[in-house]
């Protein structure tokens, strides 16, 4: 029973150690964005960095842990944007309205999580960077796949598509998700119209079929 216990406090402080270090990451990739580097987060964080490759095995384990830290929140906050008591045209502005808000509030952790380096580097510039720093932009493409079936499967939960409706649900999901992130991206980078017009546009493209589809039988909640 003793070695459970100290099995489990060994676990304990290893979550806690584990959250201190992605805070401190956190921090790094809000002041630096995609040129946050291992050397940069180990010196904020207090420690060596091979203590840091400890913790995450090397920089691609660190990265996927930030990524799906970001991403679970960023998908609480499309859930309860999706779950809101209203109707359907104003739930789907909410949700394209949440995922623009959070890609403004932190531009810099955007910008680590779906961007290389700066285009305009140099060679040797760029490979200082990818020796220092993360192969930012190599992962991006899971994370946008996650938040896709995500998506595809809250359709498919509250939408009545027919005999079809998951697979359709799914394409949609993808769909909505690649649309929001290009969209998103190129609003982010030239800024040309404020936020409210860009989610009303955006939904005006979406409202077609959407907007005759039932709704699902959902047990505490609206449909989509």
């Amino acid at each position: 029973m003793e070695t459970t216990r100290g099995a489990e406090r060994q676990r304990t402080a290893a979550e806690a150690r584990r959250r201190e270090l992605l805070e401190a990451a956190d921090r790094v990739v809000l002041r630096d964005g995609p040129q946050a580097s291992m050397n940069a987060i180990a010196a904020e964080a207090g420690i060596t960095k091979p203590i840091l490759y400890r913790h995450f095995g090397d920089k691609g384990g660190l990265y996927r842990a930030l990524a799906k830290r970001h991403t679970d929140a960023l998908l609480s906050a499309l859930r309860a944007a999706l779950d809101a008591p209203a109707e359907r045209r104003a739930r789907v502005e909410a949700t394209l309205d949440t995922y623009l808000a959070a890609i403004e509030a932190r531009p810099q952790v955007y910008r680590f999580l779906m961007h290389p380096s700066d285009d305009s580097a140099t060679s040797a510039e760029a490979a200082l960077s990818a020796e220092q720093g993360f192969d930012v932009g190599r992962h991006s493409a899971p994370l946008l796949r996650r938040l896709g079936e995500e998506l595809g499967q809250v359709i498919v939960e509250r939408v009545d598509l027919g005999p079809d409706g998951e697979q359709m649900a799914r394409i949609w999901g993808h769909g909505i998700v690649g649309m929001m992130h290009a969209a998103g991206d190129w609003w982010l980078a030239d800024r040309p119209c404020s936020r409210e017009r860009l989610v009303r546009s955006l939904a005006d493209l979406l409202w077609g079929r959407l907007a005759e589809a039932g709704d699902r039988d959902v047990k505490g909640g609206p449909g989509f």
